[in-house]
């Protein structure tokens, strides 16, 4: 896929900067979506250790809270600032983030992180095929499906359909997280945009998990949730933010696809989670649609970056 650009405008206009309009690949870029991907995934298994303590929702709560405090401190928004637009995506992208966050926690503390971040990438799949040119995209999302039931295996008694469908919901928070993501990011200069979802992030998973988790919580796992935060979400969205204005979106959709992957090395080495053969399979046709769906993807250029007024 190459990046769409008008060709009657001059190359420095209508693109974010650092964002490229050819085929080679930035390698800032590429090392900052890596180094997320990894990130994500040693995150959200070290999760698990809080979910006895404070319940998965709970967890996610915790983390969501200190990613907040941690980019206000960073980054000290002035949202009376921000055009209207921008404020309201940036709230919207809050708002998602978490979605992700709760309905992936919730997932993974009831069916394996591999089988997990497989059924999530049906989102940024979804987002790569409704982007695709031509007809050639419509065959990776029933390579992907395959994939899914194939990692699933939802025709067995012992398939968790709770955990299924709460990664499934989580790809649907992925999706918009990708799109909102790229526009808060393209029009809000630094981490501006963070600053101001991150607090709603926290805010929306409090209203779900304080309730139950409050009383639970103890100095402990409010101790282990701040080192987890920097895991996941605050070093992971931070480095997205700043891939997605250097990468094409069809660049960092191949890299993001091998997150599958990825939680099956994580998944077998830090908790111990061996998949079976067939899973495995699975793993790897859901890797290879996200990879190929985002090769016929396309992004159009915003036709302007609007910076914000932040004191970052």
């Amino acid at each position: 896929m190459a990046l769409a650009r008008d060709p009657h405008l001059p190359a420095t206009i209508g693109a974010p900067a650092g964002l490229t309009t050819g085929s080679r690949l930035p390698s800032l870029g590429v090392g900052l979506t890596v180094t997320s991907v990894f990130s994500v995934q040693l995150g959200a298994a070290a999760s698990t250790s809080l979910f006895p303590a404070v319940g998965p929702a709970g967890a996610a709560w915790l983390r969501l809270s200190w990613a907040a405090l941690i980019f206000t401190l960073i980054t000290r928004p002035r949202p009376w600032a921000m055009a209207r637009r921008d404020l309201v995506d940036a709230v919207l992208l809050g708002v998602v983030s978490a979605g992700m966050t709760l309905l992936f926690f919730e997932a993974i503390a009831r069916i394996p992180l591999a089988t997990a971040v497989a059924c999530e990438l049906m989102g940024p799949l979804a987002v790569a095929v409704a982007r695709r040119s031509g007809r050639s995209g419509l065959a990776w999302p029933a390579l992907a499906g395959a994939g899914v039931l194939l990692v699933t295996q939802p025709w067995r008694s012992s398939a968790d359909l709770v955990g299924i469908g709460c990664a499934l919901a989580a790809a649907i928070c992925w999706a918009g997280y990708i799109l909102l993501t790229q526009r808060v990011g393209d029009r809000l200069t630094g981490l501006a945009g963070l600053a101001i979802s991150m607090p709603v992030a926290a805010l929306v998973a409090a209203g779900v998990a304080a309730p139950q988790a409050l009383p639970r919580v103890t100095a402990g796992a409010v101790v282990a949730a701040a080192g987890l935060a920097l895991l996941l979400p605050v070093l992971p969205y931070a480095l997205e933010l700043v891939a997605l204005r250097r990468l094409e979106s069809a660049a960092f959709g191949t890299l993001m696809s091998v997150e599958p992957a990825v939680a099956l090395v994580v998944g077998i080495v830090v908790i111990g989670q061996a998949p079976e053969p067939v899973q495995a399979l699975g793993v790897l046709f859901v890797t290879a649609a996200a990879g190929g769906a985002a090769r016929t993807g396309r992004r159009s250029l915003p036709a302007r970056t609007i910076s914000s007024n932040t004191n970052s």
